[in-house]
Formats: structure tokens, C-alpha cells, sequence
């Protein structure tokens, strides 16, 4: 898909991940709509820097995930402002670090936060973007998940099992949108620079990076550039790539 003029909505767009996201994807062309739950300031400072920089359109949206209707009314809004959708990133979501084997810490409230934002956020927005995108013929849905969907590892177990479900929603969403909608998904490891690392323990920090063949963080802008090629691809659904330098193999 040619990313010239298209409108791409990025959750999480204000975020370390989400940014560059944003960048990349406005300096092939597209508009953005920058998705923040509670920092907007900082979100309409992206969606400016976006216009300058780029010189595409680019606007920030408030929405709480965890509410439905809130969910189609950004769609709503999206559309209207820039008259078409045809890429949505799941970039947002929320982790809480509680070790494994600390099983009283991980209560039912962190749980059913960590899953309303991580995974059942993405399905609502996929739901409501998928009748839009199949009008026009073309969509792409890029879900942001993690090595830890793919190991028993990460932050807590709630972020590991959600992040888990995000990668079979990808695989399952793929198959019902198809074939005007690809469905892809992008497992990073370890990132320096975003929330989800700093919820992070220093020791789970310095252990993830020097698990790794090349013994350093994955690259933000690595991560980027695939959304980017995932955006482009007319043949690829269905499918995670894991940027994580060298942990996880799957």
C-alpha cells in the first residue's frame, strides 16, 4: 500500500515507541491521529511537530481504550477530520511490574487493567475500525506486543498473558478482515526510552539486555521501520516479527 495520503490512527502516539511510530509513518506521507489517554499537551506537541516536520496533516485525539463508546466515538472523529482511516497501530498499553512468583500482588484490579488496556482495547478498536477499512477496499492493523507474548517472562504474568492474546488476536483478526484488511504485529523486547521500561525493576533491565546475542536494548526505530514495512506489504497477514536483538527465537 502506498502510504502517501493515507490516514493512519497510532494509540499511544505521544509515547517513546509511539513517536517514533508516528515519525516514520508521516515521513512516508501520511496523516496522523495521535491517540493519548491523559497527556495532552504533550500529545498535541507530537501532532505539531508531525505537521511541521513532515508537512502532512496530524491531530491529537483523546480516548480511554477501556471504554467502548469512547473507542467508536475516536473512530467517528477520526474519520471525520481527515475523510478516510486506513492504518491503525495498537501501540498503547499499560504494564505493572510484580515478580512472578508474587502471585498476592497480582490482584484482580491489575489484572482486568492490564487486560482492558492491552488486549481488549486493540479488539474494540479493530472492531470498529474493520467496517470502515472494508469499505475502502484496504486497511492495515499493525498490534504493538512484546517478547514476553511469546515466554513466560516480562514485567508480571497479567503483561505476559496479554501481550500473549494480542499476538493469537493478530493471527485471528487477520483471518476474519481478510482479504481487504492485513493484520500484522510487531514483538519488540527490551526498549530504552519508553513508559512500559520504566514500570521495569533495574535488574529486570540489566538481565533482558544482557540475555541478548547482541547485548543491548532493541531499537526504537527498528521497531518503526516495520510498522512502516507492514503498512507497505500487499502479501504479509497473519504474522509477528520479534525485534528484540536476538533473545527470542519463535
Amino acid at each position: 500500500m502506498d502510504l502517501k495520503g493515507v490516514v493512519a490512527l497510532v494509540t499511544g502516539g505521544n509515547g517513546g515507541l509511539g513517536q517514533r511510530i508516528c515519525h516514520a509513518l508521516a515521513q512516508e506521507g501520511a496523516h496522523i491521529a495521535v491517540v493519548y489517554a491523559r497527556s495532552r499537551d504533550q500529545a498535541e506537541s507530537v501532532a505539531s511537530e508531525l505537521a511541521s516536520r513532515h508537512h502532512i496533516k496530524a491531530q491529537a485525539f483523546a480516548c480511554d481504550l477501556t471504554d467502548g463508546a469512547a473507542v467508536d466515538r475516536l473512530v467517528g472523529e477520526v474519520t471525520k477530520a481527515f475523510g478516510r482511516l486506513d492504518v491503525l497501530v495498537n501501540d498503547a498499553a499499560y504494564n505493572h511490574a510484580i515478580p512472578f512468583d508474587d502471585l498476592d500482588n497480582l490482584t484482580q484490579e491489575v489484572w482486568d487493567k492490564i487486560m482492558a488496556i492491552n488486549l481488549t482495547g486493540p479488539m474494540r478498536l479493530t472492531k470498529a475500525v474493520a467496517p470502515v477499512m472494508k469499505v475502502q477496499g484496504q486497511g492495515r492493523i499493525i498490534n504493538i506486543a512484546s517478547v514476553a507474548g511469546l515466554s513466560p517472562t516480562g514485567s508480571s504474568i497479567a503483561y505476559a498473558v496479554s501481550k500473549a492474546g494480542l499476538i493469537h488476536l493478530t493471527r485471528c483478526m487477520a483471518v476474519a478482515l481478510a482479504p481487504e484488511t492485513l493484520v500484522n504485529c510487531v514483538a519488540p523486547g527490551l526498549l530504552d526510552g519508553t513508559r512500559a521500561t520504566a514500570n521495569l525493576r533495574s535488574e529486570q533491565i540489566e538481565r533482558s539486555a544482557s540475555a541478548s546475542l547482541l547485548k543491548k536494548p532493541a531499537d526504537k526505530d527498528d521497531c518503526a521501520d516495520m510498522v512502516v514495512a507492514m503498512c507497505r506489504t500487499e502479501t504479509m497477514t497473519g504474522q509477528t516479527v520479534v525485534i528484540d536483538s536476538g533473545r527470542i527465537f519463535h
